[in-house]
């Protein structure tokens, strides 16, 4: 009689536990398209405002990214308190986060500014570099381990990107030098960004990040903006649409509910889920954007873009393979254990538009 008994519980216990792996799959999944389609919309939207709305103004655009996500992290954070805040002394953020926020603040820039002369088609296919940008910083900051098979990695996807650059029929020599110059600042900022968590062990998430590095950037921005977009505003001939300011409040909405969409997804998946995310995304916004916007993409970009995604997907591959080695390793340390949880913490500081 026990037998039977213990068998008719393990019978119904397995659906049972059937049914919850099917609704935490698709929770996740559910997070996942969420990601990408705030991801998607926040980049297209940046698009519209910058290059049909009547706003061509990319310094403003940020800042009032960068204002409103403040304001909405203090009231998470300090008013509600659903995130901890780490309370970070003077010192540190001065010495650790300012720096950071000047990179974020020179990296967003120059990638909304890039929106004003480029197709966003085009500006995803120039963003394949990051990886190789990446490397080429950790080599030079000794955070990245140099071997002539990554060499020829990044090789491949700098041959990929200058084809599909060949094949751009709307080419914009200073739009291209500000998408570079905008990865190149980004690459500095991610590496800068491993060095303090390894050293200093901070733990930030997206919502914390946005607390502390979102009024640095708004600050940093000031000055380019009172040189550069000031005068612009003060001419009189420069058009700008006022009487729909709801674009604007909408647009920073959606940019600070894409931080959420990070700070949530980044509990329900892994590293691997978020670069496959991201690389489902950038096709999205390559066909879509062509479609939205009326930038045609010639077979040649498609070409030269498909080798540089095949070599980004294969360092994607190689680096979570290393990642999962070192995991593995038997003899684990405080040291090794700070090293996994800060690539959590680096993968939601990481995630932007």
């Amino acid at each position: 009689m026990v037998v039977p008994a213990a068998a008719a519980a393990a019978s119904s216990i397995a659906p049972m536990a059937g049914s919850a792996l099917i609704n935490e799959a698709l929770i996740a999944y559910g997070y996942v398209a969420t990601w990408i389609g705030l991801s998607s919309g926040v980049i297209l939207f940046n698009k519209y405002i910058l290059s049909f709305f009547g706003f061509p103004f990319p310094i403003s655009l940020t800042m009032i990214h960068m204002c409103f996500c403040s304001c909405m992290a203090f009231l998470i954070i300090r008013v509600f308190k659903l995130v901890n805040s780490n309370d970070l002394d003077r010192q540190t953020y001065v010495q650790k986060i300012v720096p950071v926020g000047a990179l974020f603040a020179l990296s967003l820039w120059l990638s909304n500014t890039a929106y004003v002369y480029l197709s966003v088609a085009f500006i995803q296919m120039l963003k394949a570099l990051m990886p190789a940008s990446v490397y080429t910083v950790g080599c030079l900051m000794g955070i990245e381990q140099f071997t002539y098979a990554r060499l020829a990695n990044m090789f491949v996807i700098t041959l990929g990107v200058c084809i599909a650059s060949y094949g751009e029929l709307n080419f914009h020599l200073l739009g291209v030098l500000i998408q570079l110059a905008s990865v190149c600042a980004e690459a500095f900022r991610l590496g800068l960004v491993q060095i303090i968590l390894n050293s200093e062990k901070l733990k930030m998430n997206s919502i914390t990040t946005l607390y502390y590095v979102s009024p640095a950037c708004f600050v940093f921005l000031l000055i380019p903006f009172t040189f550069l977009e000031v005068p612009r505003y003060l001419d009189t001939n420069t058009e700008v649409n006022t009487s729909q300011p709801h674009i604007l409040f909408l647009n920073a909405c959606t940019a600070f509910a894409l931080n959420m969409a990070v700070y949530l997804l980044i509990g329900k998946t892994s590293a691997l889920t978020m670069n496959v995310a991201g690389v489902v995304k950038d096709w999205l916004l390559i066909f879509i954007s062509s479609a939205l916007f009326d930038a045609p993409i010639t077979k040649l970009q498609l070409f030269g873009y498909g080798i540089s995604f095949v070599a980004v997907c294969y360092y994607n591959y190689s680096k979570y393979k290393d990642r999962e080695k070192a995991m593995s390793m038997p003899k684990i340390d405080a040291k090794s254990e700070d090293g996994a949880n800060s690539s959590s913490t680096e993968r939601e500081m990481n995630a932007k538009a």
